[in-house]
């Protein structure tokens, strides 16, 4: 009897030719590289975390026997009580008044990009995104085959004509942005452009994704209302809100425990919760409870050290851009987060001066290509400042500026 190979990508879904590879993830692992000097990976800085406060959480839970039995267990999908009545307590002060029953802890705020497409999206549904967007929820949503409307720089701002821009399109609509200091252009949403978001969502009666990944990391200028509790104020209630708030502890505590949530409407987080049984059953228990420990006390000082240090690497970054950029170059003016967005003169490739980036200057960023979900724009490139030192970052810049030069 012979023996054929399998034609695997004949046997893959339909859904797989729209999933790409994410250009970040595979840009990090330049980070292996010591000779590199990478604005590439918009991770945060390990020297910010509360390492000694998360190694005391699981000594204490595993030196408890009761403790240890509970978080080596499975567990209840929607997530441990404990964390998300702390997270209903803290969304509550920022004026979503909820409890834990509005809560469901995912796996990073990612997983609940994925679960929200499972749960919204059919084939042809229309997603409506900022134009540049963030590249992991292209990724997340894709697989769902939506049809991309993205809004161009501005648009809220400058008034939107509902009809038209549905026009031809299907009339179920998931709108996905990131209000404050976004992925990848470090810029954030007016409050009169949240308020004309929202009254956007209601024409088009669009379900709204509020990714609130980096709103913790304002280090400038005094904090908006959220689009959830914007939402809420004008509806009187979560449970009549259209938006859905995507919170992480992965920007201030640690991406390795792997807690995000998902605050919303008790109606979508039953579904969410059965979307997640089907998925992963619950989030690591024990990650959990080391969680809640580590921002049970003192979280709100752990956040003036983050937002003390990425504020200075944001000043340092935005300094040497004024001092090293040759004409034509513009950027964005971050107030919080970890990225600033570089539009290069006409004619410059991001893809292009990354070969030669890291041909001759041995520097790493992010192509700006990959984060438009329609019209893709060649000359824009990504900087993330959080990693980098004061001292790489100012040289950094003054290469690539130098690589600008001659290239132009």
């Amino acid at each position: 009897m012979t023996h054929t190979t399998p034609d695997w990508a004949q046997r893959f879904s339909d859904r797989m030719s729209r999933v790409r590879a994410n250009e970040i993830r595979e840009l990090l692992k330049l980070l292996d590289q010591p000779d590199i000097l990478s604005f590439a990976g918009g991770i945060p800085d390990p020297g910010l975390f509360p390492a000694d406060r998360i190694q005391a959480g699981y000594d204490a839970i595993l030196a408890d026997r009761d403790l240890a039995r509970q978080a080596l267990q499975y567990s209840v999908s929607e997530g441990y009580l404990p964390l998300r009545r702390w997270i209903a307590e803290r969304m509550a002060l920022a004026g979503v008044d909820c409890d834990e029953h509005n809560i469901l802890v995912t796996a990073g705020s990612q997983q609940a990009l994925d679960l929200i497409g499972k749960l919204f999206l059919s084939r042809g549904d229309t997603v409506m995104v900022a134009r540049p967007t963030y590249l992991g929820a292209l990724q997340a949503f894709s697989a769902y085959e939506p049809a991309y409307l993205d809004l161009p720089e501005g648009a809220l701002a400058n008034g939107l004509d509902a009809e038209a821009l549905m026009a031809g399109r299907s009339p179920r609509a998931l709108g996905y942005f990131v209000p404050d200091f976004a992925n990848p252009t470090g810029q954030s949403l007016t409050l009169a452009e949240r308020e004309a978001l929202l009254d956007l969502a209601g024409r088009l009666d669009m379900t709204l994704i509020e990714d609130a990944a980096y709103r913790d990391l304002r280090f400038e200028g005094e904090a908006l209302p959220s689009l959830l509790a914007l939402d809420i104020a004008r509806c009187g209630s979560i449970e009549a809100a259209r938006t859905l708030f995507c919170g992480t502890l992965s920007k201030t505590v640690s991406p390795a425990l792997r807690v995000g949530w998902v605050c919303g409407p008790r109606a979508v987080i039953e579904k969410l919760v059965l979307l997640k049984q089907g998925s992963d059953l619950h989030v690591s228990t024990i990650n959990q409870m080391v969680a809640h420990r580590a921002v049970s006390e003192g979280y709100e000082q752990h956040l003036g050290v983050l937002r003390g240090a990425y504020g200075a690497k944001a000043r340092t970054i935005l300094t040497a851009l004024e001092r090293h950029m040759p004409p034509g170059v513009t950027w964005s003016q971050p107030q919080g987060g970890m990225f600033v967005w570089i539009r290069l003169p006409e004619g410059l490739d991001g893809r292009v001066m990354l070969e030669r980036a890291l041909a001759e200057e041995r520097v790493a960023f992010v192509p700006g290509e990959p984060f438009f979900a329609e019209i893709p724009a060649a000359n824009a490139i990504r900087l993330s400042y959080s990693l980098p030192t004061e001292r790489e970052i100012e040289d950094g810049v003054a290469r690539l500026a130098a690589l600008i030069g001659r290239m132009g």
